[in-house]
């Protein structure tokens, strides 16, 4: 990145983009990323993949293209970064994601005490994907700090290890003290540094140390996304306080607030809206952004929280989307797709979308573990039985993309979704 004029400088700070520490002297060392053709590193995992395939078109066609250049590509999207293994939402993880060809990267938006937006999936997970609890000052802020696991004399486990600490607990100075963490907690921990524990065994806490996990604004993220040249998908995360709440200096900041300040930092960070997916779950959100800021409301995604088929919009109910202005959904895998004489094939809920004239996003491969131990979870629930290997993802990937016609996959490792797509010349 150029030096920055004074000029420069202070039209950054009033915008809210001015980075500080290690933020700043990271994203100095990131122009050779300004390339729009920027090639990407996808390591061992999609070749791994590819191999555990069965035999058949789709492996040929894999296997062919392993040698070739492989660039960004927008149908892939890195969820929360990657996140497999770096700490989510963080410029570590961004960059991760950037680097394995993600051509669009998420940002789940929510906010601080004093009314800044950051860059988490939850108001309340701080216990959970950051070091707070062994920050004996903040700790004390949290809304729950750190309670120890309880055992009865045998050493049976009577309580588990809690804690629930926010971002709405602390300012906005205070959050940049933080480290990033793998999301996990180890609930029989009876010590504040054990509970910082507990990551699955298939993730990693190689890229969780110290000197890592850097921690980032709404704002300043939008300033990594535009050095990197990819798209950006800020999620719009449901408050888990009251609102309008009370800001750090008595202010109130109101529901209103929160959805238009997302917009007008995207604005202040001269993110065009062609480039900008904003998503949220709640449908109201969808239609503020629609009838507000319509630019950016066209392309605005509306997720779908549904927990089972049974819980899936019916034909009715899509094209109705459709008619109040929205033009992109983005269900969970399964909602997708159906086993067929143990095949992948369309579900329903993915014709009726086709036809009310939907594009579709999905979410979010690779965050099951391991698909060969029998059962790939939440996910895959509806494809389960016909999941053998780890390949298998890949057979779902490839009907999301030339059976569904999905525009886009959420993943936590992007590497093997930019594979697929610069493979399919997508």
């Amino acid at each position: 990145m150029c030096a920055r004029s004074p000029i420069v400088i202070l039209l950054l700070a009033a915008a809210g983009l001015l980075f500080t520490g290690s933020v700043a002297a990271q994203l100095d060392d990131l122009s050779q990323y300004r390339n729009t053709n920027i090639t990407a590193q996808l390591g061992p995992r999609p070749g791994f993949l590819t191999d555990q395939l069965a035999d058949g078109d789709l492996k040929e066609s894999l296997q062919s293209c392993r040698t070739r250049v492989f660039r960004k590509s927008k149908f892939s999207i890195g969820h929360r970064g990657a996140c497999m293994q770096f700490p989510e939402h963080t410029l570590e993880s961004y960059l991760a994601a950037a680097r394995q060809g993600a051509g669009i990267i998420e940002c789940d938006v929510t906010f601080t005490k004093d009314g800044e937006l950051v860059c988490r999936h939850s108001q309340c997970d701080l216990h959970t994907t950051t070091d707070i609890v062994i920050r004996p000052d903040l700790n004390a802020k949290c809304t729950q700090p750190f309670q120890p696991a309880t055992y009865d004399a045998n050493g049976n486990l009577l309580t588990p290890a809690s804690a629930r600490c926010c971002t709405s607990d602390i300012t906005l100075a205070e959050y940049r003290t933080l480290n990033g963490k793998m999301d996990a907690a180890d609930t029989t921990a009876t010590t504040p540094e054990a509970y910082l524990g507990g990551t699955a065994g298939w993730r990693t806490d190689l890229y969780a140390g110290p000197t890592s996990g850097t921690l980032m604004t709404h704002a300043e993220s939008l300033a990594l996304f535009r050095t990197l040249r990819v798209g950006l998908t800020p999620e719009l995360k449901s408050p888990s306080v009251e609102m309008p709440f009370e800001l750090h200096d008595g202010t109130l900041f109101t529901y209103d607030d929160y959805r238009q300040k997302l917009i007008d930092e995207l604005k202040a960070g001269g993110i065009r809206p062609r480039d900008a997916w904003v998503q949220s779950f709640v449908y109201d959100d969808i239609l503020y952004w629609i009838n507000n800021e319509p630019e950016f409301g066209a392309q605005s995604v509306y997720l779908d929280d549904a927990g089972d088929p049974s819980q899936l919009p019916d034909a009715a109910t899509l094209a109705g989307y459709k008619a109040a202005g929205i033009n992109i959904v983005a269900p969970p895998l399964w909602a997708l797709v159906t086993a067929d004489g143990g095949q992948i094939v369309p579900s329903q809920y993915a014709l009726d979308a086709k036809a009310a004239e939907l594009d579709i996003i999905t979410w979010t491969l690779e965050r099951s573990g391991i698909l060969a131990d029998g059962d790939g979870g939440w996910y895959y629930q509806t494809v389960n039985d016909t999941l053998s290997t780890e390949g298998d993802m890949l057979r779902l990937v490839d009907v999301l993309a030339r059976q569904v016609g999905v525009i886009g996959i959420f993943s936590d490792w992007p590497a093997t979704v930019t594979f697929y797509a610069n493979c399919m010349d997508l």
